[in-house]
């Protein structure tokens, strides 16, 4: 599986750690920035990691920002991603578990950083269920939505 990840500066910091983590598992993993704790724009970092998740069927993605908002609703824009908003490992079990989610989102001014690990784990290590849930997930396309 290959493994993006990208943050703003308030996301920074964690990011930086987590990646690492990635590393150490022996991931491909592919950090697309921002490289420092200078200000930038959040919505910069969730188009240049949902793109690269979009190029690359079958890979997934972490973004973190301060509160991890701001990021989850910039990459949801992107037709194809399901970025969730995890604050707990049960969350993102039941992500990856009923919603297929392909991006998780952190808040890095939110959680520390032996949580956001764990969190992380549970978003690798879990598959998608499929069955009753592949049929609600296509629900969520939005060339599927009626305007």
């Amino acid at each position: 599986m290959k493994f993006f990840a990208a943050s703003d500066h308030g996301g920074f910091p964690l990011k930086k750690r987590l990646f690492k983590h990635l590393q150490s598992k022996g991931l491909d993993c592919t950090d697309l920035g921002c490289d420092t704790n200078e200000s930038c724009d959040y919505p910069d970092f969730a188009a240049l990691l949902c793109r690269q998740i979009l190029k690359n069927p079958g890979s997934r993605g972490l973004l973190v920002c301060g509160t991890g908002i701001g990021m989850s609703i910039a990459a949801n824009r992107f037709h194809g991603i399901r970025a969730a908003l995890c604050h707990n490992s049960l969350e993102a079990r039941l992500t990856r578990l009923h919603n297929d989610a392909n991006v998780l989102v952190l808040g890095g001014r939110i959680i520390g950083e032996e949580l956001a690990i764990d969190i992380l784990e549970n978003f690798l290590e879990t598959p998608f269920e499929g069955g009753r849930h592949s049929r609600r997930v296509e629900k969520i396309d939005p060339k599927k939505i009626e305007e």
